[in-house]
């Protein structure tokens, strides 16, 4: 079969066709590669073909097995057997006779020979070297003169030396520079063979003096042109040295250059960067110029990698050195910004390398502020001057590209210096008005006539540069400017000429599908700072800020402000290119591909290759400009002119369009000033029509469009949010986010394999991705303020949750790069702040998908937030937002437990308690976290803010855990908190006794809040916990406590969270209960009494406390008789309550009065109280002892409230079990008459209670039966019983209706007996 297809070239042409066509289906793909493979190769496979047995043996079956030199010259789809490594065919020759004999064999071995003898080259060397008399050997054994000198030259470390040497005794120009090209070729020979680590070259050079030997020559001027070509090299081995040592700088060199390039006597490496006089006249010799430019491309060079290796150094000394070198050498390229090489001929190689210098040294903040003479900004002033010395006069007023002497990196370092200079501007100039100075004089000084305009129209040629890069950068300097407000006044005023003004140019530039995504981006930013500052919606005089203006020439009409910019967005159809955008973002590897297409090739006058110019297209608008001279033109009264007569212009498409050319306008081409209509011509590019072809963009063009949809969102809510709904945008932005791919990066680059692309473009795909998350999620939030209904979908949380948690648990650990990790932390940051608002907004909805992401990958996340609790030191935002996000996912989840306690059914889906409990496999997971939370709290000072994240998070965690709990126990926590507790009391203490100083100052001193801190720690560990109670209470928690008391008392929250400690602690833990009864004894300032003294019992304080409260205060008041009903479950607390006479309060309570039936919360707490004292006989002696209790009783029974609405029949139900009390009840005939109409009553409970009481009442004893056998309670009774007979004759199904029935039942008997 394969050799009759094989032989088809038909079928071979219709798999090529179809491969083709199917290109993206990556498996028909691999069939079609797979077929390939098999018939290409099948006449090699087939063993018959080359088989070496005789033909008249059969030949065995048919097997496809491939020649192994065909595995090792293509890249096969299949996997397939192999045969014979080596070729059958091959000849293999024998040796002759007397190989031994050649000439190259001999001398291979003679020095075989020697190594091996001697042990290797070290001590080969040292025995050549010696004067020892060396042991005889064979004449044909010894090393030759060029063995010797060979050995010499490749050992590094002699070959070094030897280098070395010959500089020390070197007496000519030519000896120094010979042995400095060897030293040379050694770094080379280590850069060859020994990629990404530091070679033996390097290493050897730390060990020898070779500084001592170079130092000579650099410390002296050159004095003639032999000198400075020495110096030449001797600058290129530096350089090549500290480029090779990079990654593994060493401290000592950098120490050593930097030390020579500051010298406080003569500098010359420095000063040979600028000509003096003399030198200036030597020039007319071509010769000595061309030396003394290579010196200054050498050294501007050897500062370059000197910077650029300064980024990684940590050490103090080299940093402050590094410092002062930037200014110095700021300084010395300023002078040779203003020094020309020649009189015949303008240096533009020197000045751009002089330019080149300063963008590198202007990349790093700070570098003019290190000067002891001069101010950080005079030097920028004086930067700003050259630099825009150079833009006007060899850019703007010389036409741009075109007329322009200025070359392609002269154009791009210029203004990247001016970007640069922008930002050190900002941080120098603090409050100083410096905007100004930006501002040039705009037409020809000669016509006086004329008033000159200051502005920044000199940067808009910039925007249209035939160099991307050149535009990118002036946008991104329009972008710095416009942070203040004074740039962005500037800047649309100096548009005000341009069609569409300031607001229309830039968002052309950001809708021009054919401009490439990094200069759209800028332009994204320039428009985030515009939005920034506030617009009215109507004109305002002598307003500085109007915003944008648009016009309408049909109608007259014009919107100005916020109007204005939703007509803009509208008419350019903004919304819809974004919605375009985001569907063709490409998130691969950005291979920059330099090659453009070009203009329209249809004719050869349109042909612009070579002469392409951004001012080519710039026209004067009116004829009374064209009398001006070219040079005079002010930029902000020109527009964009079609190409030589064409109808549109075809702007440069990079490489990341599908299609090689787009028909697209860079500018408005009509229009009046600061004007767009909102029904323009058809013709107009302002309208923006969406594109027809595909054009890729960026995450990185994303991202900076997430940050200016937030803005407008910020400023239009509405408007806004309803383009999103119909955009499908944050849809469509979500979907972007995909953790997996950012994943596979990450593996890429812990584990580099040979065959994976380069470090470089994995750490900017990662980062670029990275970006434009923290953008989004940024955008997410401000969505979930105003509208929540945008994110907060099923369809749409459940795969953004995923993919959030999925990039939250990257492991970093084995990434290298640091840029690159705080870009993960930066990003880490706003997830995490977007999660903990995801469950603030919409807990039950959310809160399930994060819990379920977060099982998938427990483990990681585990380690994450012990990775990011670490970094309080060194990111806190990361640090804050992370156990914040794990408070908040604690808190909702107790609240989401409490709401469905009610609940009969369960969730399936895992809860963080679960996955922090119920696992013995997450035990040591647990551990490490609250280790790690319970470090970040304990090592830090109470007047840290950071503190108070970590308490937050721990207090969570032992709110859910009671692992935690138990772990936190072994840590020593509650100790630790009470003998914090006694540390505040002591200090409170002497602080109330010093003169002049009021014990408490303000409810947010740092002091109470470090208590309540420690009591809310101590709350949440008690919680539930026995174990941890009992250590609470050998601790002395209630000693301490009533120490603290008269401080309690003086602020209510600190109250309130004293009482939760306290209910939390006595809740079913009846020897905590006791403890408060205990008697205790303390010091205690004066001041703090004015709510009542100290008693000799905590348990007398509450009672007191609860006994003065006033009503306002009502959370407190809940509080106290919280506790007190916890307390009254207690045998000891019931005695105290019962001597204080406690009680008595309750018989004072007034009850409601006029049309209100609804008894008051304090009623409902001493309801509440009185019920927990009459679960015991003891309680029930108390309660029926105080006169007209009972009176009382029946009275609030008549009331209702919606919480509790039975809690008097409860009490009545549980005095009427103590057979010394039924005599009592029995003689109150109200009591009797409430429990007999309880019968009747509509509420099943009621009734329930009402027959549970008569049936304990009736119960062994005689005259209650008699009391009862009334006419009106038997009749309630028997109809009772009739009534549940038919309600409930299946009673065995709910217990409730069984003992009903099971009360009623024996009632009957009972009454019905004699």
């Amino acid at each position: 079969m394969r050799v009759s297809l094989s032989q088809q070239s038909s079928l071979l042409t219709v798999l090529f066709r179809v491969s083709l066509i199917f290109h993206e289906d990556c498996s028909v793909v691999t069939e079609v590669g797979a077929l390939f493979c098999l018939l290409l190769f099948d006449e090699v496979s087939r063993m018959d073909m080359w088989s070496v047995n005789p033909s008249n043996k059969p030949s065995l079956p048919s097997v496809f097995s491939l020649p192994v030199s065909v595995f090792r010259r293509y890249h096969l789809p299949v996997h397939v057997i192999g045969h014979h490594a080596v070729s059958p065919y091959s000849i293999v020759l024998p040796l002759s006779a007397d190989c031994l004999a050649l000439k190259p064999v001999s001398d291979m071995l003679r020095i075989a020979w020697n190594l091996s003898w001697y042990h290797g080259s070290d001590n080969l060397l040292k025995q050549m070297n010696s004067e020892t008399k060396t042991q005889e050997i064979l004449d044909a054994l010894k090393l030759s003169t060029e063995d010797i000198l060979t050995l010499k030259i490749t050992h590094m470390a002699s070959g070094l030396q030897d280098c070395l040497h010959s500089i020390v005794q070197a007496a000519t120009h030519r000896e120094v520079r010979a042995a400095v090209t060897r030293m040379s070729f050694y770094l080379l020979n280590d850069r060859l063979s020994l990629k990404g680590c530091p070679g033996p070259c390097g290493v050897t050079l730390k060990s020898l003096a070779w500084h001592t030997a170079l130092n000579r020559f650099l410390q002296v001027l050159p004095a003639c042109t032999e000198d400075e070509k020495l110096l030449i090299d001797i600058i290129h081995f530096l350089n090549k040295l500290i480029k090779e040592q990079r990654k593994n700088s060493s401290l000592e060199l950098l120490n050593w250059i930097l030390e020579l390039l500051l010298r406080h006597s003569a500098n010359p490496l420095l000063d040979l960067l600028v000509l003096t006089e003399s030198q200036a006249r030597e020039e007319t010799d071509d010769i000595r110029t061309a030396v003394r430019q290579q010196l200054q491309k050498e050294l501007i060079a050897l500062f370059d990698t000197l910077l650029l290796n300064f980024m990684e150094v940590t050490d103090r000394k080299c940093s402050e050195l590094l410092y002062v070198f930037q200014t110095q050498l700021a300084l010395k390229l300023l002078q040779c910004l203003k020094v020309t090489d020649a009189p015949h001929f303008y240096g533009l190689p020197s000045l751009e390398r002089t330019l080149r210098g300063m963008a590198n040294l202007t990349a790093f903040p700070g570098w003019s502020s290190h000067s002891p003479l001069t101010k950080p900004l005079d030097i920028c002033v004086k930067y700003l001057s050259g630099l825009l010395e150079v833009i006007t006069s060899f850019y703007v007023e010389r036409g741009g590209n075109a007329m322009s002497f200025m070359g392609k990196g002269v154009t791009k370092s210029t203004i990247l210096c001016l970007l640069h200079l922008s930002h050190e501007m900002m941080a120098q100039a603090g409050s100083l008005e410096w905007m100004s100075l930006w501002f040039l004089p705009l037409g020809s000084h000669s016509e006086e006539h004329i008033p000159t305009q200051q502005g920044l129209a000199w940067l808009i040629p910039l925007w249209v540069d035939r160099d991307p890069e050149v535009r990118f950068t002036s946008l991104g300097l329009g972008s710095a400017l416009t942070t203040l407000e004074t740039g962005c006044v500037a800047l649309a005023n100096s548009c005000q000429n341009i069609s569409g003004g300031l607001w229309g140019t830039v968002v052309n530039i950001l809708l021009d599908q054919s401009e490439c995504s990094m200069v759209r981006r800028e332009a994204a930013f320039i428009l985030q700072n515009l939005l920034v500052i506030p617009m009215p919606t109507e004109i305002i005089k002598d307003y500085t800020w109007q915003g944008p203006c648009v016009h309408d020439e049909d109608s007259g009409l014009s919107l100005i402000g916020k109007p204005a910019l939703q007509a803009l967005l509208y008419h350019c159809h903004f919304y819809e290119h974004l919605n375009q955008m985001v569907k063709h973002c490409y998130l691969g590897r950005c291979m920059f591909d330099l090659n453009f297409s070009a203009f329209d090739r249809n004719s050869e006058s349109n042909d612009l290759n070579g002469l392409d110019d951004s001012f080519k297209f710039w026209r004067a608008p009116s004829r009374t400009s064209q009398d001006r001279d070219p040079s005079s033109l002010s930029t902000s009264e020109t527009t964009v002119a079609p190409s030589l007569g064409s109808t549109e212009f075809q702007p440069l498409v990079q490489s990341t369009t599908l299609l090689p050319e787009a028909s697209h306008d860079q500018f408005v081409a009509q229009g009046h000033q600061e004007s767009t209509s909102p029904r323009p011509p058809h013709d107009s590019s302002l309208s923006a029509p969406l594109p027809k072809l595909c054009v890729f963009v960026t995450p990185s063009l994303l991202s900076a469009m997430c940050s200016l949809l937030d803005n407008l969102l910020t400023i239009a809510p509405r408007d806004t949010a309803k383009a999103f709904r119909q955009a499908h945008l944050i849809e469509l932005l979500c979907s972007i986010a995909d953790a997996t791919l950012i994943q596979t990066c990450v593996q890429e680059l812990r584990a580099l394999l040979p065959s994976s692309p380069p470090a470089e473009h994995t750490q900017a795909q990662v980062s670029f991705l990275l970006e434009y998350l923290s953008s989004l999620s940024r955008l997410l939030q401000s969505c979930l303020l105003v509208e929540p209904d945008l994110v907060i979908q099923d369809e749409l949380v459940k795969p953004l949750i995923t993919n959030i948690i999925g990039i939250l648990t990257i492991c970093t650990k084995d990434v290298l790069d640091k840029e690159l990790i705080s870009a993960f932390y930066h990003t880490w940051t706003h997830l995490f702040n977007l999660l903990a608002m995801l469950l603030r907004k919409a807990g039950a909805i959310t809160l399930p998908f994060v819990t379920v992401a977060l099982a998938k990958h427990w483990t990681a996340a585990i380690d994450m937030f012990c990775t990011c609790a670490g970094l309080s030191a060194t990111c806190p935002a990361l640090y804050t937002a992370s156990l914040q996000f794990l408070s908040v996912l604690l808190t909702e989840e107790a609240k989401g437990h409490l709401q469905a306690k009610s609940k009969t059914h369960l969730c399936c889906s895992p809860t963080v308690a679960s996955l922090l409990d119920d696992s013995q496999e997450n035990q040591k997971s647990l551990e490490q976290l609250s280790d790690v939370i319970l470090q970040c709290y304990e090592g830090k000072s109470s007047k840290d803010i950071l503190k108070r994240v970590a308490a937050n998070a721990l207090m969570s965690l032992l709110a859910v855990s009671r692992r935690a709990q138990k772990h936190a126990l072994k840590a020593n926590l509650i100790d630790n908190c009470m003998e914090q507790m006694k540390h505040i009391n002591a200090q409170l203490n002497l602080d109330s006794l010093r003169p002049g100083k009021a014990a408490l100052k303000k409810k947010e001193d740092g002091v109470i809040k470090e208590l309540s801190i420690a009591m809310q720690l101590l709350r949440n560990c008690l919680y539930q916990n026995e174990e941890c109670k009992e250590a609470a209470l050998e601790a002395h928690l209630v000693p301490v406590l009533h120490s603290l008391w008269p401080w309690i008392l003086m602020d209510d929250s600190l109250m309130q969270i004293s009482l939760q400690l306290l209910c939390v602690y006595t809740a079913n833990f009846p020897n905590g209960c006791s403890s408060l009864c205990w008697s205790s004894c303390g010091q205690h300032p004066v001041q703090a009494t004015h709510r009542g003294a100290v008693s000799n019992s905590l348990m007398l304080c509450i009672l007191k406390l609860a006994s003065q409260m006033p009503l306002e205060n009502t959370t407190v008041q809940q509080m106290v008789f919280m506790l007190l009903s916890n307390l009254a479950l207690s045998h000891d607390c019931k005695g105290v309550i019962q001597k204080s006479n406690f009680l008595q309060n309750f018989l004072s309570l007034a009850l409601p009065k006029g049309g209100n039936k609804h008894l008051s919360n304090l009623t409902i707490l001493w309801l509440k109280l009185l019920l927990n004292i009459s679960s015991g006989e003891d309680g029930q002696q108390m309660i029926l002892r105080l006169d007209g209790c009972l009176d009382l009783l029946t009275e609030m029974s008549k009331y209702k409230h919606k919480s509790s609405p039975l809690l008097p029949l409860l009490i009545f139900h549980n005095v009427c079990f103590s057979p010394a009390n039924k005599p009592k009840i029995l003689a109150n005939e109200k009591v009797i008459t409430v429990l007999a109409a309880c019968l009747e009553s509509e509420n099943q409970n009621a009734q329930r209670i009402g027959a549970a009481a008569l049936w304990a009442l009736i119960y062994n004893y005689q005259k209650a039966k008699t009391a009862l056998k009334s006419p009106s309670v038997k009749r309630r009774v028997d109809e009772a019983y009739s009534l549940a007979k038919k309600t409930f004759p299946n009673s065995e199904a709910n217990p409730l209706n069984a003992y009903y029935l099971k009360c009623l039942e024996n009632l009957v008997q009972l009454l019905n007996s004699s």
